[in-house]
Formats: C-alpha cells, sequence, structure tokens
C-alpha cells in the first residue's frame, strides 16, 4: 500500500526560491525582449518557473529540465562572449550553483520516491551532475583562455639627448607639476631599477591634518603632487594649505595656512582640491638668461652687465626664491619657499584677488584646482567653472601676472581672443567663455604656452554657444607667452556635447620622425585619442581624420557632422548588448534592459530626453593625469580607463515636478541648468549593486613606442578589493585617476587606481614588479626625487576622492631603497 508523502521542507523552500527567480528573470526578459534585446532571459525565466512547478508537485522532471536548461546557458554563454571568463562569470555563477543545490539529495527527497537511493537514481541527478561538468569545464577554459593583454616589449636604447629644461634642472629636483614645464612626468634617475625596485620600503610617511570635513563639498580630494627644490619638499592638501617638509626624513619646516573662507560654508561647493604648487627661482633665471659679464682691460666687470645681474638680484628681494599657490576661495598667493610667508612684493600684501572682473558666482564656482605656469617674468593662471550650473557663469579668462609684483600684465579672454591688454578697471570679462582648469605647459625657447581647454558650460547643451566659444573649446590652444596672443588653435571635439575638455597637461617632447627630430606636442583626451602635434604652429605630426558621427540633437541644438580620430588612440570599440555585466543573470539581465533603454549609437551620441549612453564617459580615457613620456627613449607610458556614463536631457516643466537636491558631484546628479530649456542629469552606467554595467577590464597601463606608434605592450591593472560589495581582489583591471610617473632607470609608477595601491612596473614589458598597499585612495600623480645624498624616492599622496568612493585621509608616503 502506498503511503501518501509531504512536500519535504528543502523541495518547498527550493521551489519558492526558483520561482522566485524565474519570475524575476521572465518579466526582465519580456521587458528586455520588447526593447529588441535578447531572447535568452524570456526562455530562461519560463523554464525556470516551469522547474519551479515540477519541485512544487513533486515532480522528479523538474531535476533533468534543470540540467537543460544549463546546458542551454552554457552554451548560449559562449555564443555571445566566446570563452571570456569575466563575462561568462555572470552568466553562469547563479545557475551553477542552484545546480549544485539540487544535486543535495534533501532538495528531492520529495518527488514522487521513498528511498534516497531511488531518488538519486530516477530523479535525474545524473544528468544534472553531467550538466554542472559541463558548465564547470567551460569555466575553466574561460579562464584558462581569457586574456585580455598585450605582451610586448618596448625598446630601450637612448635616441635623444635630454630636451627642453628639463637638462638645465638638477636630476634630483621636480620642480614642476609634471617634472618641467614641459610636462613630461619624467625623471633622470637610475638608482631604482626593475631588478631592485622590489625592495622598495617605506622611507617616509606624514600626515598632513587636512581631513575631510562635515561641511566639506563630496568631491573633495587629494589629488596633489608635490614639489621637491634642494632640499625640501613642498605639498598642498584639498584646503589650500602649503606645507614644506624635509626631503630626506619628512620632518615638517614651516606650514602655510591661508584660512580660506566662504559666505555660506563649503558644504555646496562642486569640489575642493588643490593639485600643486608652482614654484619661482630668480637665480636660476639670472643664470640661464644673463651673459657672464664683460670684463674691462683692469679686469673689472662692465658696468652694464653688473647693473642687469643687480636688477634681477633685486627684483624680489623679499622673496627670490617663492611658490605660487591657487587658494580654494579665488586667490593666487607669493609665499617665500624658504619661510612660509607671504611675499608681500607680490599683488597685495601677498595676494592676487582672481575674483576681480570676474563678475558674479556661486561660493566655490570660480577657482584654480591646478597649479599656474611660471616663466621667467610670468605667473599665468586660468579656473575652474562650475559645470551645467546655468549660462551666466566667469569667463574663462587666462590671466598672467607678473611674477615678482603681481601686476596683470595681459588677459587672454575667449570671448574676445584679440583683446589681450589688460581689462579696464570696473569691466568685466566674458561671461561664460571656454575655461581651463587643468595644468598649463610652456616652451619658453618658443615662447609659447599651451592651453588645454574646456567647455562653454552647459557641458551636454550648445544650443547657446557663440562662435568664439565654438572656436577655442575642446582643445589645444597656443599662447604667445609676452603677450597672450594666439599663436594656433587645434580643436579635438566639435562642439562638444559629452564634456569631453581637454584634461591632461600637454606634453612636450622632441619627437623622432621620418623627417627628423620635431618639436612635439603630445594631447591626450578623454575620447581616448592622443593627438601629436607640431608645437611651433599645430600641424598634425601624427595623421587626424574626420569620422562621421551620430546626428540628432535636441530641439534648439545640433550636433558636428563629424569628430575628428587621431591615429593614435585608444578609444575603445562601441559596446554592445552582451558586453552589459554584472555579479548575477539579474543584474546583468537590468544592465541590458537599461542598455536598450538609452539612446546609444556609439561615440559621441548626442544627449537626449530618452536618456544617452555616454561611452567613454565623462571620466574618459584620459583625465587630468596625462601620460607619462621618456624623451630619450622616446616613449609614451599610459593609464587609459574605459567607464561608461549616462545622461539625460529633462524638459525644465518636467523638471519642476521633481524634487532636486543638491547634485553629489559635477558627473553624479541632476543639475538644474539655469539658461537652457533642459535640466541635466548624469550618473555612471551602474547595476543596482553599484557594479558597472559594461563588462571588464575597466582599467590598463600600456607602454606606446612613440616612433612608431604603436602599443607595445598592455596589460590590465588593479582589483575590485576596494570597491566590490566583498573584498575579494579580482584582477579585473580597474579604473584609475591620476598619472604615472616614469624613470630613466626602467621602472613606471601609477598609484591613481580604485584600489589602494601604488604600484611599479617594468617600463620594458609592463610586467608588474612591485605593490604596496595604502592607507586612503591614491588619486594623484606620483613624482620621484633624490636627496643631497643621492638616495632616490617614490612620493605618493593618499588623500582619497570623495566622488570615487576611495577611502580619504591626508597621508603623503616616501618609498626608497634600504640604505
Amino acid at each position: 500500500m502506498n503511503r501518501v508523502r509531504r512536500h519535504h521542507p528543502a523541495t518547498l523552500f527550493t521551489a519558492f526560491l526558483f520561482a522566485l527567480l524565474g519570475a524575476a528573470t521572465l518579466l526582465g526578459g519580456i521587458r528586455l525582449v520588447n526593447l529588441g534585446g535578447s531572447a535568452y532571459y524570456l526562455v530562461a525565466g519560463a523554464v525556470t518557473l516551469v522547474v519551479a512547478a515540477l519541485l512544487l508537485f513533486r515532480m522528479r522532471l523538474a531535476v533533468p529540465l534543470y540540467g537543460l536548461l544549463l546546458i542551454g546557458t552554457a552554451a548560449w554563454s559562449v555564443w555571445e562572449v566566446r570563452l571570456d571568463w569575466w563575462q561568462l562569470l555572470p552568466r553562469l555563477d547563479v545557475w551553477f550553483v542552484l545546480g549544485l543545490w539540487l544535486l543535495l539529495p534533501w532538495p528531492r527527497r520529495g518527488l514522487n520516491r521513498d528511498s534516497l537511493y531511488e531518488t538519486s537514481r530516477h530523479t535525474g541527478g545524473g544528468f544534472l551532475l553531467v550538466s554542472l561538468l559541463v558548465i564547470a569545464v567551460v569555466g575553466i577554459a574561460g579562464a584558462l583562455h581569457s586574456n585580455h593583454d598585450l605582451s610586448g616589449e618596448l625598446p630601450m636604447a637612448d635616441v635623444a639627448g635630454p630636451q627642453g629644461d628639463r637638462a638645465a634642472r638638477p636630476d634630483g629636483d621636480w620642480t614642476d607639476y609634471g617634472g618641467s614645464p614641459f610636462g613630461q612626468r619624467y625623471s633622470p634617475l637610475t638608482q631604482i631599477t626593475p631588478d631592485n625596485v622590489g625592495q622598495l620600503q617605506v622611507a617616509w610617511k606624514i600626515q598632513t591634518g587636512d581631513t575631510p570635513g562635515p561641511d566639506d563639498p563630496t568631491e573633495t580630494t587629494s589629488e596633489n603632487t608635490p614639489l621637491k627644490i634642494g632640499d625640501t619638499v613642498y605639498l598642498c592638501t584639498p584646503h589650500s594649505r602649503v606645507i614644506a617638509v624635509d626631503a630626506a626624513t619628512g620632518q615638517k619646516r614651516w606650514e602655510f595656512d591661508p584660512k580660506i573662507q566662504s559666505p555660506v560654508g563649503f558644504k555646496h561647493w562642486e569640489h575642493m582640491t588643490c593639485r600643486g604648487v608652482s614654484y619661482h627661482d630668480d637665480a636660476k633665471y639670472a643664470a640661464a638668461t644673463i651673459p657672464a659679464p664683460a670684463t674691462t682691460a683692469a679686469g673689472a666687470p662692465a658696468s652694464a652687465s653688473t647693473a642687469a645681474i643687480a636688477a634681477v638680484s633685486t627684483a624680489s628681494a623679499t622673496c627670490p626664491r617663492r611658490l605660487f599657490l591657487p587658494t580654494a576661495d579665488a586667490r593666487l598667493m607669493a609665499i617665500d619657499a624658504d619661510s612660509g610667508q607671504p611675499c608681500t612684493d607680490f599683488g597685495d600684501h601677498g595676494t592676487v584677488n582672481l575674483r576681480t572682473n570676474i563678475g558674479p558666482f556661486t561660493p566655490g564656482g570660480y577657482y584654480s584646482t591646478s597649479p599656474p605656469a611660471v616663466t621667467k617674468d610670468l605667473v599665468i593662471i586660468g579656473g575652474h567653472v562650475t559645470d551645467n550650473e546655468s549660462t551666466n557663469e566667469p569667463s574663462g579668462v587666462i590671466r598672467a601676472y607678473d611674477v615678482h609684483d603681481g601686476h596683470l600684465v595681459w588677459n587672454w579672454d575667449p570671448g574676445k581672443p584679440d583683446d589681450t591688454a589688460p581689462i579696464a578697471p570696473g569691466a568685466t570679462y566674458t561671461r561664460n567663455s571656454p575655461n581651463v582648469w587643468s595644468l598649463f605647459s610652456v616652451d619658453e625657447g618658443l615662447g609659447i604656452v599651451y592651453l588645454p581647454m574646456g567647455n562653454q558650460t552647459p557641458d551636454q547643451f550648445g544650443g547657446g554657444r557663440t562662435p568664439t566659444s565654438e572656436k577655442y573649446s575642446a582643445g589645444i590652444v597656443a599662447l604667445d607667452v609676452a603677450t597672450g596672443k594666439v599663436r594656433w588653435n587645434y580643436q579635438f571635439t566639435h562642439h562638444d556635447l559629452w564634456d569631453m575638455d581637454i584634461g591632461g597637461q600637454p606634453t612636450l617632447v622632441d619627437l623622432q620622425t621620418a623627417d627628423g627630430m620635431k618639436p612635439a606636442l603630445v594631447a591626450s583626451t578623454k575620447q581616448g585619442s592622443v593627438y601629436v602635434l607640431d608645437r611651433r604652429d599645430g600641424t598634425p605630426i601624427v595623421p587626424i581624420r574626420e569620422v562621421p558621427r551620430p546626428q540628432g540633437a535636441v530641439a534648439g541644438d545640433h550636433t558636428a557632422p563629424t569628430q575628428p580620430l587621431s591615429d593614435l588612440n585608444f578609444a575603445p570599440p562601441d559596446v554592445r548588448e552582451k558586453d552589459m555585466w554584472g555579479t548575477t543573470p539579474l543584474d546583468q539581465l537590468w544592465c541590458r534592459v537599461r542598455f536598450r533603454s538609452l539612446r546609444y549609437e556609439g561615440m559621441f551620441t548626442p544627449p537626449s530626453e530618452q536618456g544617452s549612453l555616454v561611452f567613454p564617459g565623462n571620466f574618459g580615457v584620459f583625465d587630468w593625469g596625462g601620460v607619462s613620456v621618456d624623451p630619450t627613449r622616446q616613449l609614451m607610458l599610459i593609464n587609459p580607463s574605459y567607464m561608461a556614463f549616462q545622461s539625460r536631457l529633462i524638459p525644465k516643466d518636467v523638471l519642476a515636478k521633481m524634487e532636486v537636491g543638491p547634485a553629489k558631484s559635477e558627473t553624479e546628479g541632476v543639475k538644474k541648468a539655469e539658461g537652457i530649456p533642459y535640466g541635466i542629469e548624469l550618473s555612471a552606467f551602474l547595476s543596482p549593486l553599484g557594479i558597472p554595467c559594461q563588462a571588464p577590464p575597466w582599467g590598463y597601463v600600456a607602454g606606446v613606442d612613440l616612433r612608431t606608434g604603436k602599443m607595445m605592450w598592455r596589460h590590465k591593472n588593479g582589483t575590485i578589493v576596494d570597491s566590490a560589495p566583498l573584498p575579494i581582489p579580482m584582477p579585473l583591471g580597474v579604473p584609475s585617476l591620476g598619472g604615472m610617473v616614469t624613470t630613466a632607470g626602467g621602472v613606471t609608477f601609477l598609484s591613481g587606481t580604485l584600489d589602494y595601491y601604488v604600484r611599479g612596473y617594468d617600463v620594458r614589458t609592463g610586467k608588474k614588479l612591485w605593490e604596496a598597499r595604502l592607507p586612503a585612495g591614491g588619486q594623484a600623480t606620483p613624482m620621484t626625487y633624490a636627496d643631497k645624498d643621492g638616495r632616490q624616492y617614490l612620493l605618493v599622496t593618499a588623500g582619497g576622492h570623495g566622488s570615487l568612493g576611495t577611502k580619504q585621509g591626508d597621508w603623503v608616503i616616501a618609498y626608497a631603497l634600504p640604505r
């Protein structure tokens, strides 16, 4: 007589679990099919619901049916992404785990058999086991096969001598943000090599005491690259403090606090950043520019030469060695490099007010986040302007002040590009003209300063832009150092609607070409192109093509029919639905639905009311970290990143019905954008779990032979240990914000990854040779120097980045080889 069986609790639980997963997958799958996407999720959801029903009715057919789903899922996954293990993982992981669970005896005990033996034998366990083995084999094959790296070697022979004024600077010093006015982020030091870099250890470390407070903006960032001159290191903090420390020990020598102020506090500022200070030494220019005194027949110096030397030596008798500090409340200050006191002969007791002639702006809405360029006679500075706030923002004017007394020598206003004479008292520079928030480069031999241009705000709508703002935005403008007049201009993004401003400092290098050595400018961009121009006149050295791009802007705007593309570029291929990622099939499905819901026709898809995918995103392939160039070997070391963003234009009548709080940062939240018919919403393209929706890798390190333009090696770089919900150090390759520094010793360094490490790589092969854990995010560009005894140090700022979510702090750490 047959006994009446009841559901086993494990069977009921399993049926319930499968029903939930099946329903979610089916509903999402229906939505995806309606958007023109893959039908897999609809089928998988339906089959999973059938499995749940069979389990509920205690039918043993549930087990082999689920096995068929596993085999079908494995086949579909390989068809979509081949054997890319990181893309296979979210397609297979949950299904595999559920299969393992279903293979256990307890979930199947209630399936119409009395004994465990009979259950195992007759409910499809064997077939399910085979299905799991199929998935396991696919996964193992993917893990063995998957490789996004490029292996090769860079040539390491010297082919050029020292360039620019780096040869005139002590090898052990780091006198400018980029190492020299050429912005190469290169050091001729050779003590640290691939053979010994693994021995690097902490030589000294300090905490500045400047940590983000509760009233600071979200995007409070420590992006500082310190300077080293003589035996002193100079650094600045997010709150514009300057600290001088002993280069060999880190012992503090002095500290200067400008006591920045805001009438409403700092909370509603867009960000608070100090990337560095600048340095000027009268003695250096006296030695470099004034010939040795002629002598009379009696051997006495000629009076004219004596007078010239005296004029230089007394030009700034109070501060012959001075630092220039841009403060977060829009001042430019000169500080004695020896004492840390203001240079009272500069401006008003050491200060030039950058708000002069700018007009009104919201607190924090205008100041210079980057150190100014310094020449023999001038300190030249631009400024950050709040993005997407309104069409009535401060001017993007570039101003040159006398390096000694601070009087205004010239101003270049992109709204009035031909009028460079100092503005009249009481007048106002052109409102809302394109600005320069990043770093200038200078070739004093040619007498040119090079500007990486931003845009006329707002970034995502250009219906009201003027012809001059269109001409001078999103490219390089070369100005005459002495007069501020335009020498040449080259635009890299036409009618920019994607925030593709030029974030990186232009790098100057004398480049070996088929036509001989040429003075070149290398400009990295957010779009991924690296443009190589003759820095004398702006003509391309590496070919640039105009490529057709998507059309169809919102009402009141337009798009450029073509965009420039350099033959030397690291732009990613267009993203596809099958490139969507996640940690499970469900969040991958969510990303697929979201991808299909957005407008996307490739790079430069115009902003839309529907919402558009922006890839590369607002942080760009390259941002303010720029590139590092070894000028003697003609090599370029880079750290490209690939993160998608999404933007949406919200009609003002719709925006009026929304509750809109302050945007978290310039790339996260909704901006009201006064003066245009839309609000602007920006965000990273992430799953509900905070994981990027497009598949990894998201970040690399790479090496390029500049003579041939060929990338010789590329390796994914960094782990998700500090950004994933679980601290698992998966080597996916993560984005980095900050640049690389390269040495003649054959090692290049990077600290800007989203995980908290500084790493050293072999320049020849890109192999990671060393890494050290940082106490906070290292979103800054490292630098290297030597002390008076010749000991080489690597210096890293570890202060984090508020809007990237990396841990914040106040650390500056020096590494060196053991004594």
